[in-house]
């Protein structure tokens, strides 16, 4: 394992010892933990930005319910039984 040096702020350091602390832990085990539920979080994210046009249609759909383009759930439902 390499080694990285961050900086961040007295109070989150503070914080996270306590935690740290609290929990039994080693500190470093503690960020490596949240790094992994970080990365975690934002892969599904990409995931679901690699789907081809998902990106465009999600701005189209925005743009029209802005512009209040939209249709009810009954309207969509009857239409959708034609």
């Amino acid at each position: 394992m390499e080694t990285a040096t961050i900086r961040i702020p007295e109070d989150k350091k503070n914080l996270l010892k306590a935690v740290a602390s609290l929990e039994n832990r080693k500190m470093n085990d503690l960020i490596v933990d949240l790094i992994d539920a970080y990365i975690e979080r934002r892969k599904e994210t990409a995931e679901l930005m690699a789907v081809p046009g998902l990106y465009e249609r999600i701005r189209a759909a925005s743009r029209e319910f802005r512009q209040r383009k939209t249709v009810s759930l009954v309207d969509a439902r009857k239409k959708l039984e034609r």
